[in-house]
């Protein structure tokens, strides 16, 4: 099997021709929490998947950005940016409180140009099915935003159908894919949700036949929360994207695509089964130092927030408490400092974090145990261990069948497609990498 190992820049073309230039469609399908061993295990039952890497390229792994949270990671999917260019570094606003605050969903609260935009400048149809923070997106024609009712949570269907554009395309979609679906298949209460986001994606593959397709499949995300990296409904979870990967490539053929569609699988962030859960604003709390700054969770890690950022003194003060503690307690995290945080794109104003050792993760609670049981799985760590790296292939017709990556990073990708697509993504971060044979 052949190996590279990324070490260097890279140039898409490997010769002059290449089997790239004849690709006029891409599909970025996002599996939330996919991870490497889905199709590098036998275990798993994704025949699919497993097909595409067998015959495509695939990776042992692709490094994730800090947090490693999915409205972050999908954004830096979508315009090969960190979140230090492009302004998401949380799924929510960091509430007064410590708590989250409200989800952030609106295109225009992204600081960078897309894929979707830069695909439009050079004429280029696009679409995108339940992409995060793609409410309000200008440059998608065909545009099914992941959105819900922030009253009726469960429903998604009614503000999707508001918000959908062209107006009335969920309708059409409704009509013509999916039939009249209740609410609860399409959240993340069935595994019906990724077999229907498959079906309208399909839907607008063999009817518009857009050039650039994102989207995004939740489930498994939600499987590994409640179980952890094994389990009964993780098996299940990615067995069903699986079936709708293949639905999709069904699509691609029906549609008369195949020879100019490169589909691409990958994922937002992997996980950490979790026993334990650590409080660390307890132990602000118990220092006096929690009226002036807090740890804000996102799972796996922990962000320090100051409120007063004039407040020049309280980070190392909350530093030489840290490592002050008992050293049962340091051995279930790793200290994060500014470098580390600001390599993989960490919030600007963030000073330090904690990262949770395999097996623990944070919360936000300011009463009780510092550490409680909690069972199950998280994501949010830093990115500096396998387990939290998400999954990678690349199907299509030229692709080095057998090729496998040791490791890319996440902002690698968009620029893989703005290469295949001929689009400039001027702010990236990424490197493109020689996915084709030449001809």
């Amino acid at each position: 099997m052949k190996k590279i190992i990324l070490a260097v820049c890279l140039s898409l073309v490997g010769g002059s021709t290449s089997w790239a230039q004849e690709i006029k469609h891409v599909i970025l399908v996002s599996i939330d929490g996919f991870r490497p061993e889905f199709y590098q295990e036998a275990q798993w039952g994704t025949p699919n998947l497993k097909q595409m890497a067998k015959n495509g390229v695939s990776a042992n792994g692709v490094r994730t950005i800090f947090p490693s949270v999915t409205y972050p990671s999908h954004t830096t999917l979508s315009t090969g940016t960190l979140p230090h260019k492009h302004g998401i570094h949380y799924n929510t606003t960091v509430g007064e409180n410590g708590q989250p605050g409200e989800w952030i969903y609106d295109s225009k609260d992204i600081l960078v140009p897309t894929i979707w935009e830069k695909a439009k400048a050079k004429g280029l149809t696009t679409a995108s099915v339940s992409w995060p923070i793609t409410l309000h997106n200008a440059f998608i024609d065909y545009n099914i935003p992941e959105i819900w009712d922030f009253k009726r949570p469960m429903d998604r269907i009614t503000p999707t159908k508001l918000y959908a554009t062209p107006k009335g395309l969920f309708d059409e979609i409704l009509t013509q894919a999916l039939g009249q679906i209740h609410y609860n298949q399409l959240n993340l209460s069935s595994l019906a949700m990724d077999e229907n986001l498959g079906r309208s994606a399909a839907y607008l593959i063999k009817t518009y036949k857009p050039h650039l397709l994102t989207l995004h499949l939740p489930n498994t995300d939600g499987a590994q929360h409640s179980e952890g990296r094994e389990g009964d409904e993780v098996a299940r979870a990615i067995a069903g994207a699986d079936k709708a990967l293949g639905n999709i490539w069904d699509a691609v053929n029906q549609a008369g695509l195949a020879e100019q569609t490169l589909l691409i699988v990958t994922g937002d962030h992997g996980f950490v089964s979790t026993d334990f859960s650590i409080a660390p604003n307890i132990w602000l709390k118990e220092a006096g130092l929690l009226d002036r700054a807090f740890f804000f969770s996102t799972g796996g890690s922990t962000v320090l927030q100051v409120k007063n950022p004039k407040d020049q003194k309280i980070v190392a003060e909350v530093i030489k408490m840290i490592r002050q503690l008992p050293e049962r307690y340091q051995a279930m995290f790793e200290l994060i400092d500014e470098p580390l945080i600001r390599a993989r794109g960490g919030e600007t104003k963030a000073k330090v974090a904690l990262s949770g050792k395999l097996g623990y993760a944070f919360s936000n609670q300011t009463t009780g145990a510092v550490l409680s049981p909690a069972k199950g799985g998280k994501h949010g760590y830093y990115p500096n261990f396998h387990e939290i790296y998400t999954g990678f292939v690349a199907y299509g017709k030229g692709i080095k069948a057998g090729l496998v990556i040791d490791q890319l990073n996440l902002e690698d990708i968009p620029v893989i497609i703005s290469k295949v697509l001929n689009f400039d993504l001027e702010e990236a971060e990424g490197v493109s990498l020689p996915l084709f044979e030449s001809k």
